[in-house]
């Protein structure tokens, strides 16, 4: 079976209150284990929700490190890699193998605007640095650059490159990743959370949640009912997950995905600055959306 399949839950990092806003490895522990006995099929340290952008190169390996070894194997762990830089990239890619991650995830490097040729040239340099399974991670909003098929078609060959993740929230994109995927043998993630049972008709074969941190059972029990063809259940599923996308529209990310954790009793803590603590009144709005879920808050 693949390693990217089912529900990859995009841990968020806890963090402290304190002056560094420090990891909470406490935390962190106690959300591994909510993830995992929800049914989640993977965990992955070190994406958009886990605050990538803001965490220096040691505290995504010890983190990773610290993940790793709470999840012992019981799901695959994959790690976050990517970076501006080619050289940071690489070196951050071989000391997550070394700590025994089971896959990497690379997002395209962001800020400047380069071309496919230096793209392709990127993630080709990253894939033969290790020996692990990578997947790209496309996210164009965030980096302000798509990943092109051809660009992904351009890489295919490569044995390390084993898919892409797309949280560009269009399907037409999507779609072009499957068609290169299809002939390669390669996996095709979605990560937009309201397109899961869309993308699993189009031949997904899984989803990396943010939402699953919080709703773990509600998006893995999604998954199920796609995968026993039972439409009426998924579609219900699929619109369960509405009422919580509805409050992370509401703030930064993940700030209001981080507070709503953290009401409902697991102590993650804010996100990183420059992303400040959620706007006043919003608790009332998290709080109800835990009602709709019945999850028990404090």
């Amino acid at each position: 079976m693949s390693l990217f399949n089912g529900i990859i839950v995009p841990m968020v990092t806890p963090f402290k209150r304190d002056a560094e806003q420090s990891i909470n490895y406490d935390a962190a522990e106690q959300l591994v284990e909510k993830i995992i006995s929800g049914g989640a099929s993977g965990i992955f340290t070190f994406g958009s929700n886990g605050e990538f952008h803001v965490c220096s190169a040691d505290e995504k390996i010890n983190f990773s490190k610290f993940v790793i070894d709470v999840v012992a194997g019981r799901v695959p762990v994959y790690v976050g890699t990517g970076s501006c830089s080619t050289r940071e990239a690489v070196e951050l890619s071989k000391r997550a193998e070394a700590i025994g991650a089971d896959a990497l995830s690379v997002i395209n490097p962001y800020f400047l605007g380069i071309s496919d040729a230096q793209l392709g040239d990127y993630f080709k340099t990253v894939a033969m640095s290790v020996k692990i399974p990578m997947i790209l991670y496309n996210i164009p909003k965030a980096t302000g650059k798509n990943i092109s098929k051809e660009v992904f078609a351009g890489v295919s060959s490569i044995d390390t490159i084993r898919g892409i993740k797309d949280s560009s929230g269009d399907l037409a994109i999507l779609q072009g990743y499957l068609d290169v995927a299809e002939s390669k043998d390669m996996d095709v993630l979605v990560g937009s959370d309201g397109k899961i049972s869309a993308a699993y008709e189009l031949g997904a074969s899984g989803a990396i949640a943010g939402t699953a941190n919080l709703i773990t059972e509600v998006v893995v029990e999604l998954w199920r009912a796609l995968e026993a063809g039972n439409a009426r259940q998924a579609e219900a599923l699929q619109a369960e997950i509405e009422p919580l996308r509805d409050i992370l529209h509401l703030g930064s990310t993940p700030q209001t995905l981080k507070r709503s954790l953290e009401l409902a009793g697991y102590p993650v803590g804010p996100a990183r600055y420059p992303v400040t603590e959620v706007a006043e009144g919003l608790d009332k709005k998290i709080i109800a959306m835990l009602d709709y879920y019945t999850i028990a808050h404090d």
